[in-house]
């Protein structure tokens, strides 16, 4: 099977396309002239230059492709111009997947967010039949990937062969950017993290989320949405965690939700009138801290039999690899 791959350079990308390689598909992907690339060295793909905004090179670059893994996306807590979420996460989406209708592509993944999956007002477990309430939308990010969401739904309603896979925050290596779950754990290990604020999490190791693609492509129901997770965690346990792995002292002090909110708000002005670079107390991810994003991974446990390597191995793998390469 020859398949494309979109946002192979980035973090869950480059662990879906070593995946796809690992099972013998003929891998093409498609990067931007300024990406950086470093993530793909030394695995074997063909690679093609594009943009989610250029109809035509999406349409050059599904030639001949049967299969499509839609990994791309403008990950971020924050960006100096906010429509880039919605021009890249919205309308790129549906630009890619037009295009694939018109190449005859037969089967389609779409990486979506655990943002998109809804959290019962119970305090319970989120799972694949609920959808985020508008409170629960906490910024740009989690919004536009909603609406894009909801694009590719309708879109299979209507015959698009897509399965959507919902990771919760990957773990591991190759976190090039890093996302925001690998920068909690780089400023971790540099013992930036003086107190905490009580929140939950539900962590994965990215290669389980690899291979979660992989089974989605191959026998996941069209149409359906599936959670790619493994373990619900606080956040104060998940810092115990890397205490145990680095030596550094896992912080004490809990501080109230509320407390943090002003802050972020001035940090985030600051960002937006002054710096213009991304806040160190990015707003949505305090707005997120106030739920405790915990999940029920049963469907993709059975149905895509998805891995699940123990968490401290993915946090030990994750810390290796930001040792190895200099952030901490």
């Amino acid at each position: 099977m020859k398949v494309l791959i979109t946002g192979s350079s980035g973090f869950i990308g480059a662990a879906v396309t070593r995946a796809v390689v690992a099972k013998g598909d003929e891998v093409r992907v498609l990067v931007r002239p300024t990406s950086n690339r470093s993530n793909l060295d030394g695995v074997p793909v063909e690679i093609v230059e594009g943009d989610l905004q250029d109809p035509h090179s999406l349409k050059k670059a599904l030639t001949g492709c049967q299969g499509v893994y839609h990994v791309a996306a403008h990950y971020a807590l924050w960006a100096r111009d906010p429509t880039t979420f919605y021009t890249v996460n919205v309308e790129g989406t549906k630009h890619l997947f037009r295009a694939a209708e018109e190449t005859g592509v037969e089967r389609i993944v779409y990486t979506s967010t655990i943002g998109a999956i809804g959290l019962p007002r119970d305090r319970g477990l989120g799972h694949e039949e609920l959808f985020p309430s508008e409170s629960q939308l906490s910024g740009d990010y989690k919004r536009s990937k909603f609406l894009a969401e909801q694009a590719v739904l309708k879109m299979a309603q209507q015959g698009l062969p897509v399965v959507i896979v919902n990771p919760t925050a990957p773990v591991g290596e190759r976190d090039i950017k890093p996302t925001p779950t690998g920068q909690i754990i780089v400023d971790f290990m540099k013992g930036r993290m003086f107190a905490y604020i009580e929140t939950g999490m539900n962590l994965i190791d990215v290669d389980d989320v690899a291979l979660g693609h992989v089974r989605a492509m191959e026998r996941g129901r069209i149409g359906e949405r599936y959670i790619l997770g493994n373990q619900n965690l606080s956040l104060r346990e998940v810092c115990q965690m890397l205490s145990q792995l680095t030596g550094v002292s896992a912080p004490r002090v809990r501080l109230p939700w509320k407390m943090i909110i002003p802050l972020a708000h001035m940090n985030t002005w600051l960002a937006n009138h002054l710096t213009h670079k991304p806040p160190r107390i990015p707003l949505e991810g305090v707005r997120m801290a106030k739920y405790r994003m915990h999940y029920d991974c049963t469907k993709a446990r059975k149905e895509l039999d998805l891995p699940q390597t123990p968490v401290e191995t993915a946090l030990k793998k994750a810390v290796e690899w930001f040792h190895q390469y200099g952030y901490a």
